[in-house]
């Protein structure tokens, strides 16, 4: 996210009187509650994480798991006010061996351990507001003998109240911070505490003593004669040390012995929250277990329902498959029939058509037959019709010979004029003589 950006100086990624504070972060909410208030102490706005388990109420940066912030800056502050309950804040970060690491730090852990991968450790806070002030540069390198790259994620728990979590690239001076990364607490307020602590008396002081804290010392596995420095907590305590400077030694040693007391009662009270938290984590990873135990069942039981859908359907689909191939069968068979019905159809219809064929080629024949047939009637009629013109001419010719004869008998003039029959013709009598006798 701020990897091709200009990094020098300070770089905020979370200030709560802005008009959009998360907007880099998101949120996880559960058993809790995550909102913007106003507190009674700076008279300003805070966002307040609260939770009944610091595991199930937090933010972190950036939003998307798949980005990473890319700050190079070495230095991370955060102002934070203790809220006098469970508390922590992961940090991860990436070294030269292209490695990430991740720091958590938090208020109810006593000892620090360093794994390959991830390294807790505890942290001390006063009453009230707090900046706490995170070399990465030095505990990378204790911690794993690497060197430092960029910050790559970050998540704060409940439960605390924050202001302001930025980057620097070097520690800041009150004179050379800008005023929107200084808390102020107002004037009236602070007149008052000091006019009332003043006036207090002895037994009053122990209640300011404790924001004297001394630097918790973070112990190394890896590392077991050097020492890492441990998170700076920075608090305003010229008015306790004036009020100090003014009671006696002893008066002081008493007050220490009852802070002592104080941190042990706390302690235990500490190592009882822990161990009922533990309780109630064995609690919730036996109720996990359980789950999971009864989600594994019901996965079987989906599964052993499931394979036995898959071995009905496979039965239903061989069923099916079978009566496709019965079908199939039938089909050829009726197919099989069905062609030898159609062969014979075929045979029929051609047998039919060749009987057909063969009684049109008959009646062609027939009537070619008649045709002819008749034609030679026709042909004898007309020849019959011919001979009978004939015997007609002849007859006809012959009874014109008799009457020729009969003119020439009774001396008549035997040249006529030419008849219809011959008209081209001239009778020659002495040919009619010659081929007839004479008459007596």
């Amino acid at each position: 996210m701020f990897r091709n950006t200009y990094q020098r100086g300070f770089l905020s990624i979370l200030y709560t009187c802005g008009s959009a504070p998360l907007e880099l972060w998101d949120m996880h909410v559960k058993n809790g509650y995550i909102r913007r208030i106003l507190d009674e102490d700076t008279k300003s706005l805070a966002l307040e994480l609260a939770g009944t388990n610091v595991t199930t109420t937090y933010i972190y940066c950036p939003a998307d798991p798949k980005k990473v912030l890319g700050i190079r800056l070495p230095f991370l502050i955060i102002i934070i006010k203790n809220m006098k309950k469970y508390f922590t804040f992961e940090i991860t970060i990436l070294d030269d061996n292209n490695m990430r690491r991740r720091f958590r730090v938090s208020n109810f852990q006593s000892t620090t351990s360093i794994r390959p991968f991830c390294t807790t450790m505890p942290i001390g806070l006063s009453n009230g507001w707090n900046q706490i002030q995170f070399n990465l540069c030095d505990f990378t390198r204790r911690a794993y003998g690497t060197n430092y790259i960029e910050t790559t994620r970050m998540q704060v728990h409940a439960n605390c109240r924050i202001r302001r979590i930025y980057f620097a690239d070097r520690i800041y001076s009150e004179e050379e911070m800008p005023e929107d990364f200084k808390l102020f607490f107002p004037v009236h307020q602070t007149k008052c505490v000091r006019e009332r602590d003043v006036s207090k008396k002895r037994s009053l002081i122990s209640k300011k003593v404790p924001s004297i804290v001394k630097e918790p010392i973070i112990e190394s596995e890896m590392l077991a004669d050097e020492t890492m420095e441990s998170t700076i907590i920075t608090k305003e305590t010229d008015l306790i040390e004036k009020i100090i400077s003014e009671v006696s030694p002893e008066e002081v040693d008493k007050i220490i012995v009852k802070d002592e007391k104080e941190r042990e009662e706390e302690e235990k009270e500490r190592e009882e929250e822990e161990e009922e938290e533990e309780k109630e984590r064995e609690e919730e990873e036996e109720e996990r277990e359980e789950e999971e135990e009864e989600k594994e069942e019901e996965r079987e039981e989906e599964e052993e329902e499931k394979e036995e859908e898959r071995e009905e359907e496979e039965e239903e689909e061989e069923e099916e498959r079978e009566e496709e191939e019965e079908e199939e069968k039938d089909r050829d068979e009726e197919g099989e029939i069905g062609e030898e019905e159609e062969r014979e159809e075929e045979e029929r219809e051609k047998d039919e058509e060749e009987k057909i064929g063969d009684e049109e080629m008959r009646e062609e024949a027939e009537k070619v037959d008649e045709k002819e047939r008749n034609e030679d009637e026709e042909k004898n009629e007309n020849k019959n019709e011919e001979e009978e013109e004939r015997e007609e001419k002849n007859e006809s010719n012959k009874m014109e010979k008799t009457e020729i004869q009969e003119t020439v008998a009774f001396g008549e003039d035997i040249t006529t004029e030419p008849t219809d029959v011959n008209r081209q013709e001239v009778i020659d009598t002495s040919k009619i003589e010659n081929d007839y006798p004479e008459v007596n």
